[in-house]
């Protein structure tokens, strides 16, 4: 069947009222059930949350009348909550499988489905390709008899607070902003915290359909105002996250934006030797180099995956995975889900920061006096597919010998087209999986080199597009 559902990176989305409609919304619920019927030795009840989208909640009962017309028990949150913790009910109570409706960052006339397969993670490429072939082959089957309304529980929160050094954190009297974006993650975090000694305060906490005007994505200029009230109120971080609290972004004590980039290699070294954790560590493509070097220093095997924690999380399924992550701030642990939790790793760097005793600033210079300085730019331009593709394909086919001025050394093509030069830099062109959008990253030791390496892309990318970006 040619169906408009297509599953991208992490489940499928869509426009609303264009072709996510409530008709496509069971076709795929249809293609999970039939792909759910197939799973063994789980409890057959599906768990399904949903965001702060328009219609998320009436979409959701939808998805729920097919899944309870196929036989499975079917239990819906009562509110919207955070993706991550469908995951962990997936996986605490052995079910066989869970939903979300929900379009993660992406702005606000988009929603999604996302599927959540038993052992509590993002379905992999393997599943995912099982619910395609599924979608038109039986007819919707739908009731409404037996549907469960369901609060959200402590396990979660008693799950997470295990994995962090809570009495330091209690004693810590950190000064914390958190930044919700208007989305699901909403009080969570000042509620977890409030017994505490930490003085938390949230911003964006309410829910709006239409996140405040802007992409729910934790990244700046969206985090603007997140800088803006930490250095207001001299607090020591800022701790965001994104539409369905999934993915995290940080902003340091000066309101400045920490990348992603310097976030998991900061992980990195907290859960390995403030936590004496072990394990690999894993990273997607257009992840730090930092990331290799400190793996390599201290003993550690890496993996790298395509773009799409869905990749990281199957790896996780594999092998005890340290520490995992992408570049667009969604990052896991093994110990805790083979899934993203931009709720526990907001957490994560809270610890770091109780046990360090030090600024997020002092922290990112003692990385870099250790294993070298690194920065680091992304821009999502709004170009149309068609040159997006010819892009990444002239890499792939005829690179030039130089580019901004520097040798090319080679041009990786595990996902995009990636081109590394000598002095430990590299710029990557590609083409989103769940966007009409071609991402540009770009990797490199000094500030100055960011900028002429990013400005020749921008360069280039105009060229195929015909017009500015």
């Amino acid at each position: 069947m040619n169906s408009p559902v297509k599953f991208g990176t992490d489940g499928w989305r869509a426009i609303i009222a264009d072709t996510f409609t409530f008709e496509n919304v069971r076709i795929a619920a249809q293609a999970t059930a039939d792909y759910f019927q197939t799973v063994g030795g789980a409890e057959r009840t599906v768990f399904i949350g949903y965001d702060v989208r328009f219609l998320s909640a009436t979409f959701a009962a939808t998805a729920a009348e097919v899944f309870a017309g196929n036989g499975f028990t079917v239990q819906v949150l009562d509110r919207p909550y955070p993706t991550p913790y469908v995951s962990y009910e997936v996986r605490r109570r052995k079910l066989v499988g869970g939903i979300v409706l929900t379009a993660s960052h992406n702005p606000p006339e988009f929603n999604g489905f996302k599927v959540k397969a038993h052992f509590g993670g993002s379905a992999t490429p393997e599943i995912t390709a099982k619910i395609e072939a599924n979608l038109g082959r039986n007819k919707v089957q739908s009731s409404s008899r037996g549907i469960q309304k369901v609060s959200p529980t402590n396990h979660y929160a008693e799950h997470i607070r295990s994995l962090v050094d809570w009495q330091r954190i209690s004693e810590s009297k950190l000064k914390v902003v958190v930044d919700s974006m208007h989305g699901s993650g909403g009080f969570i975090l000042e509620d977890l915290l409030k017994d505490t000694s930490c003085n938390v305060e949230t911003i964006r906490g309410n829910p709006d359909p239409l996140f405040g005007g802007i992409n729910p994505e934790p990244m700046m200029p969206q985090l603007e105002p997140l800088g803006d009230r930490v250095r207001k109120t001299q607090s020591a971080v800022g701790l965001a996250t994104d539409g369905d609290a999934d993915r995290l972004g940080i902003v340091d004590e000066a309101g400045n934006y920490i990348n992603t980039l310097q976030t998991l290699s900061l992980l990195l070294l907290h859960v390995y030797r403030n936590k004496g954790w072990r394990g690999a560590v894993a990273r997607t493509y257009s992840q730090s180099l930092l990331i290799p070097r400190i793996a390599q220093h201290l003993g550690l095997d890496l993996f790298e995956t395509p773009i799409g924690f869905k990749n990281i999380g199957e790896l996780m399924l594999q092998r005890e995975i340290l520490i995992g992550g992408e570049e667009s701030g969604g990052i896991g642990l093994s110990r805790h889900l083979p899934e993203r939790d931009g709720i526990f790793i907001n957490l994560l760097f809270l610890d770091l920061l109780a046990a360090s005793g030090k600024s997020c600033t002092e922290l990112i210079r003692d990385m870099w006096k250790e294993f070298g300085e690194f920065h680091y730019d992304r821009r999502d331009l709004h170009v149309p597919i068609e040159a997006g593709n010819a892009v990444v394909e002239k890499w792939r086919s005829d690179p030039p010998a130089s580019f901004a001025g520097r040798r090319v050394r080679e041009v990786g093509k595990l996902d995009g087209s990636k081109v590394f030069f000598e002095n430990d830099s590299w710029i990557l062109f590609r083409q989103s999986g769940t966007e009409p959008l071609l991402r540009v990253y770009c990797e490199a030791p000094t500030e100055a080199a960011v900028r002429e390496i990013m400005g020749a892309g921008l360069e280039l990318v105009e060229q195929f597009a015909g017009h500015g970006v």
